[in-house]
């Protein structure tokens, strides 16, 4: 999870604390705000499928959602050692709430397979607290 072969930042960010305590802090903080780590994960798929629409200029979603996605070349594995994802980025913007969030399609498989958001610092984190601003009614 550290910086190393996988990928020079890590997956941890600043965040001393250890995975499983990450994992359960943020799995705690979404029950608190409400929101499911998978509806979560559905919605950031919807956002950066409409996102990739804009060919790498930012699109309006639904007339509150400013999104744009960028690809890379190659290929990220999971730490998890459970595949592979497409280098992109996605950054989404939300006009109602004023929160932003970064994220690739690692990430989201983070998120939905392991119910990990990554650590706090970490430029790709998925924090829920955010999530929840974000794609809340």
């Amino acid at each position: 999870m550290r910086p190393g072969a996988i990928t020079a930042q890590g997956f941890l960010g600043s965040d001393e604390r250890n995975l499983a305590d990450i994992v359960e802090a943020d799995l705690e903080a979404f029950r608190r705000a409400g929101l499911d780590p998978d509806t979560a994960a559905d919605g950031l798929e919807r956002l950066k499928a409409e996102g990739q629409k804009g060919l790498g200029e930012p699109i309006t979603v639904d007339g509150r959602w400013t999104v744009s996605a960028g690809d890379a070349r190659g290929v990220l594995p999971c730490p998890f050692g459970d595949g592979v994802f497409h280098k992109n980025s996605v950054e989404l913007s939300d006009s109602r709430s004023g929160a932003t969030v970064v994220y690739s399609d690692l990430s989201i498989h983070l998120l939905r397979a392991h119910r990990f958001c990554q650590g706090r610092g970490h430029v790709f984190r998925l924090d829920p607290g955010t999530l929840a601003a974000i794609l809340g009614e």
